[in-house]
C-alpha cells in the first residue's frame, strides 16, 4: 500500500483541464443536436441554430477552463488537508 501525499498542482490542473474538456465535447454535441433537432420540429432552422453549433466549439474551452482552475484548487486543498489525514492510499501490483 502506498500513500499520496502530495499533488503536482499544475500537473493535476492540466489533468482536470482535459477531463472537463471532454465533458464539454459531449455536453456541445448534446447541446448543438438537440437544439438543431428541436428547431427542426418547431420552428425551422434559423440563425439562432447555427449559433447553438458554436457550442461545439465553445463549451469544451469554457469547461477547459474552468477545469484548470478547479484543478488548482483541489490539488492545493488535497495538499493542505493529507498533512493531517495522511492522503489517499493505493495498492500497486508489481
Amino acid at each position: 500500500m502506498k500513500k499520496v501525499k502530495k499533488l503536482k498542482v499544475l500537473s493535476f490542473a492540466k489533468f482536470q483541464a482535459i477531463l472537463f474538456a471532454l465533458i464539454g465535447i459531449v455536453a456541445g454535441v448534446l447541446y448543438s443536436f438537440g437544439g438543431a433537432i428541436y428547431d427542426v420540429f418547431t420552428i425551422g432552422l434559423n440563425f439562432g441554430s447555427v449559433l447553438a453549433f458554436l457550442a461545439l466549439i465553445g463549451m469544451p474551452i469554457v469547461f477547459a477552463a474552468f477545469g484548470f482552475i478547479i484543478g488548482i484548487i483541489e490539488a492545493f486543498l488535497y495538499n493542505l488537508i493529507s498533512r493531517w489525514i495522511g492522503g489517499f492510499e493505493l495498492n500497486f501490483e508489481k
